[in-house]
């Protein structure tokens, strides 16, 4: 199997550029080429590091350099970008998302394992931490506690699907969305007190937006707090600032959360597992993801599989740079 994996990026915004570092860290990863709606701008800021890589507009994917990319990594939102994308690249490419709409997992895994069957590739989809590596911990609390209860809390960070479902909203200029955990419920399932939980009990949103001249912002506010799968079920703040508040504030993408299960062993001994992620740069650890996805893509791909994955399915060997001897005397 060749040791240089050839990558490709689809969407070059925040997660686009997280990929972009990663690449770079991982010796047996090669950037091919960078498709964008910003072509002129995002070729002058590659000339700028060095030049070498191609930057094409995204409907060129399928023309330039195709057979040379290995794994396509689509770097689009989720509320519009991937479920487009998504199935028309996944015939064509091996491909590595991080779709994030969790109750549509299901239907886009079926999209993507059509087309990917049909083109006899790998599509990797809903990579990430959550959904990603907290699904994989939530799928194990519940093997190794059969009786737990298992909770999720996100924040506080900023949430990169649901600002761009914010920034998706008539009359947005630009958005930023903060998911924050309700100290109280946390608290008490870290003490072993389960309890059903709604999301409105577990975490409150806050989204700063800056509204184009002329917006309604009475509307702005009703259509955001009234986004279905985003925003309907919780309690939700709407905070208008200025687009240099916005840079002054809000440039930064922190992020992080918890995975936790209650419950109990044998004669009713209680267990808590906890599982944190504390992130500074919530796209570049995405990114980090995705590229490690990209090499389990192009494994699985070399080995004759095809259709749709997620993180669930893949042995974590497959995601690791390490030979298998390494592993063994390193890692277990």
């Amino acid at each position: 199997m060749r040791k240089i994996i050839r990558i490709g990026i689809i969407g070059f915004g925040n997660v686009g550029k997280g990929v972009l570092k990663a690449v770079g860290k991982n010796s047996d990863m090669e950037l091919i080429a960078i498709f964008t709606r910003r072509p002129k701008k995002v070729h002058d800021e590659m000339e700028s590091r060095g030049g070498g890589i191609f930057v094409f507009e995204p409907e060129q994917a399928f023309y330039n350099s195709g057979s040379r990319i290995d794994v396509a990594i689509l770097c689009g939102g989720s509320k519009k970008d991937l479920p487009a994308q998504g199935p028309k690249f996944a015939e064509r490419f091996n491909t590595v998302d991080s779709f994030d709409t969790h109750a549509d997992i299901p239907n886009q895994f079926r999209l993507m394992d059509i087309s990917s069957n049909k083109g006899d590739r790998v599509s990797i989809i809903s990579a990430g931490w959550d959904p990603g590596i907290f699904s994989v911990q939530r799928v194990l609390n519940d093997a190794f506690l059969p009786t737990n209860k298992t909770y999720t809390f996100w924040g506080r960070g900023v949430s990169q699907g649901h600002s761009d479902a914010a920034r998706k909203v008539t009359g947005v200029a630009d958005a930023r969305q903060y998911t924050i955990p309700i100290e109280s419920a946390l608290e008490a399932v870290r003490k072993g007190k389960a309890s059903d939980f709604t999301k409105r009990q577990m975490h409150t949103r806050l989204v700063y937006v800056v509204p184009k001249i002329g917006a309604d912002l009475k509307k702005i506010k009703e259509d955001i707090k009234s986004m279905p799968n985003y925003f309907d079920e919780y309690e939700t703040k709407v905070v208008f600032i200025n687009k240099e508040e916005m840079a002054k504030s809000h440039s930064s993408y922190p992020h992080g959360g918890f995975v936790l299960a209650s419950g109990e062993t044998g004669d009713g001994n209680k267990q808590i597992l906890e599982y944190r992620c504390q992130l500074e740069s919530n796209p570049e650890f995405t990114g980090s993801v995705l590229v490690a996805c990209a090499r389990a893509a192009f494994r699985l791909n070399k080995m004759g599989r095809k259709g749709a994955f997620t993180m669930l399915d893949i042995p974590p060997c497959y995601l690791s740079p390490h030979s298998s001897t390494v592993l063994l005397e390193k890692f277990m």
